[in-house]
């Protein structure tokens, strides 16, 4: 455009818009292209097909948008080019328009590259055609070793001898047990104690002596060579030759028989209707042939002159109306046949269970994953997880709990997924058969309707018992350790699923728990690393440390170590605080008389040494990031998951107390049981 223009509205192919000065403008424009991406993005085939059909579409942009989408086969109707009509035919698996394209190009590289699509098929007709044009003697030998096709191994064996490859030679012999042939080989090419060695384990007694006398004038002082000609055969070796074929594959492996997509068949129902014939259509003489063949047995003499189909003698009276009534239609007349005519499927037998004559069995559609109906059916974090679906739990896991970081959930999120699934051994040499498991099935309810729900490995009770595992950590002072079982804990309350309210309370509960003891954690690990020169720090991290919510033992724990350093800092009035509230938690007489002692001592000598950031008469949480308190009334910003208060300046952070959320989004809280979203 040479000067802007404002969009005020589009229809079909007209564009309204404000020019510069304001004025009302009309512009045509080919719209084909867009609307044609937004019925396919909308599922809506007939119009994509209609798109199609008016050949309207072309270009680059227009084949890479089909083939990104998914759409080869679609992609394959606007090429003219045989190169790229060749990459489309190969990526969706038509292997019939990529021979064509082949044929057209007759390039080596493309001939390889349809040889291996056609082997992943099982089309070894095609693959021998691709190996012969590209004089792949090594493939081509091996392929009819696989199938059987001996004759044309032998055929090798001539061609590898018109081009003097002395290894092509040898390995055809070693496919078919041609034993002469490999003594004649190594013979020839000077390898004559190998010759010797291998004419002798065999048997082939003439040629084992003629290559003796060779070697013999030969050797001279080779006191091996000496060794192996006396010996005789003494070690009894035997090598063994490749069994014959029992059966010779002529035909290419069978595959089931699909319905094709709603494109490929419509498009190929168009092509029919044109009359267009495709590469490997048959003629119509060849049709009747091979339909004559597969569908009837013997040809039915009904009599008459075949010429003047139509006519009152033409022995078809029954085809076609008759002569009795004209309104009756296509009125067929019963066939009496005799018995000895060979009848087709509708013959019973076999035919009645439906397996043809010819022993083909139509395996039935398959029905809908069990992955894809949790997906479906289900609408919580940890089941989606267990169905695979990890986009959408991420989806849920976002907007419920503001979670950025998914890392520390990749683990639980994988192990769900493939805890939902067991592997069954099947056959030697072949892959297990894979089945999902569901869980709540009882005898009363034999269903799958009934469930639909993935089986899970993440319960309460499971995740109280990491609790217990945890308070053991805090007990005996190991406080890595409890802090990696609190955030696993954590880290795995999202993907949990409960059945009661009473449950989901307690879900919530175990997140505060796990809330207090990693903040407190987080305070006495930096108190820790702090120099012992910074007493101010060190006495705030203690405070802070003992002023989080625990069980009395670890309460108690903390609250003894804070009481020993503000002692010894000369903090006596703080220092008395913490001995009063240690003698409320009733602890063990030693420590109890130990408390009395220094509080008596801190009443004689009130007073502190130093002026610290720590209020313990007003409430407060803790900032773990910048380890400072958020007095009551103040301003905040918090965690949505763990309720966690950070300073405003936080926002936006992830939260340190599990290492997953954003400090400051709105989310609308956790969601572990079906009675929260019915």
């Amino acid at each position: 455009l040479d000067q802007p223009v404002y969009v005020t509205r589009v229809n079909k192919g007209v564009l309204c818009c404000l020019d510069r000065q304001g004025k009302n403008v009309e512009m045509e424009i080919d719209a084909s292209e867009y609307l044609f991406k937004l019925a396919l993005h909308r599922r809506e085939y007939d119009r994509v097909l209609a798109m199609i059909r008016s050949d309207r579409l072309c270009g680059q942009s227009i084949i890479s948008y089909l083939q990104q989408k998914g759409f080869p086969e679609v992609a394959l109707h606007f090429v003219r080019d045989d190169r790229t009509r060749f990459s489309l035919a190969i990526e969706c698996g038509n292997i019939e328009v990529a021979l064509q394209a082949a044929h057209e190009l007759d390039e080596r590289d493309l001939w390889h590259k349809l040889g291996i699509e056609a082997l992943r098929q099982g089309n070894h007709h095609i693959v021998e055609f691709a190996y012969q044009r590209t004089k792949n003697f090594e493939r081509l030998s091996f392929l009819y070793l696989i199938t059987g096709n001996l004759e044309k191994l032998q055929k090798m064996l001539k061609i590898a001898e018109m081009r003097s490859d002395v290894t092509g030679r040898f390995h055809n012999a070693l496919y078919l047990g041609d034993v002469q042939e490999r003594v004649r080989v190594l013979e020839e090419s000077g390898q004559l104690p190998l010759a010797y060695a291998t004419a002798k384990t065999h048997g082939i007694e003439e040629d084992a002596t003629r290559i003796a006398e060779k070697l013999t004038e030969s050797i001279g002082e080779d006191v091996n060579l000496k060794a192996m000609l006396l010996a005789d055969g003494g070690l009894e070796a035997k090598l063994m030759l490749p069994p014959k074929p029992l059966v010779r594959c002529d035909d290419n492996w069978p595959l089931l028989t699909v319905s094709k997509g709603f494109f490929e068949g419509n498009l190929a129902a168009a092509e029919a209707m044109s009359g267009g014939k495709g590469a490997f259509d048959m003629p119509d003489a060849d049709m009747a042939d091979a339909a004559a063949g597969a569908w009837g047995g013997d040809d039915l003499d009904l009599g008459g002159d075949m010429d003047g189909i139509g006519g009152d003698d033409d022995g078809m009276d029954g085809i076609g109306g008759g002569d009795d009534d004209e309104d009756g239609g296509w009125e067929m007349e019963d066939l009496d046949l005799p018995p000895d005519v060979g009848g087709g499927a509708m013959g019973g037998g076999e035919g009645a269970l439906g397996v043809g004559a010819d022993g083909f069995f139509a395996a039935p559609s398959p029905g809908v994953a069990p992955c894809q109906r949790w997906s479906q059916k289900c609408g919580l974090a940890g089941e989606q997880a267990a169905a695979g679906a990890f986009d959408s739990a991420m989806r849920l896991l976002t907007r419920q709990l503001g979670i950025v970081d998914f890392s520390p959930l990749q683990e639980h999120m994988v192990n769900l997924a493939c805890a939902s699934h067991a592997s069954l051994p099947g056959m030697p040499q072949c892959p297990g058969f894979v089945t999902a498991m569901e869980r709540g099935w009882t005898a009363e309810t034999p269903s799958p309707v009934a469930h639909e729900k993935p089986i899970l490995i993440f319960s309460l009770p499971a995740l109280e018992d990491s609790l217990k595992a945890a308070y053991k950590c805090m007990t005996e002072g190991k406080f890595p350790d409890a802090q990696k079982t609190f955030t696993t804990i954590l880290t795995r309350i999202p993907l949990i699923v409960v059945d009661s309210r009473r449950e989901v309370d307690e879900v919530k509960e175990l997140v505060t728990i796990c809330r207090e003891y990693l903040v407190g954690l987080a305070c006495e690990m930096k108190r820790k690393d702090t120099p012992k020169e910074d007493l101010k720090a060190q006495l705030e991290l203690a405070a802070f440390f003992a002023n989080c919510q625990m069980q009395p033992i670890h309460g108690s724990l903390a609250i003894r170590n804070a009481m020993v350093l503000f002692f010894k800092a000369k903090q006596f009035n703080m220092a008395a605080a913490f001995c009063r509230r240690l003698l409320e938690l009733n602890p063990s007489p030693k420590v109890a008389q130990q408390a009395r002692q220094v509080l008596q001592a801190c009443e004689r000598t009130p007073g502190d040494a130093l002026e610290i950031d720590f209020d313990p008469r007003n409430p407060f949480d803790i900032d773990v990031i910048n380890f400072k308190p958020i007095y009551r009334g103040g301003k905040y910003s918090e965690c949505p998951y763990t309720g966690a208060r950070f300073s405003p300046d936080c926002e936006g952070q992830v939260c340190p107390i599990g290492g997953m959320t954003k400090i400051g989004v709105d989310a609308s809280g956790l969601v572990c049981s079906p009675t929260q979203i019915r």
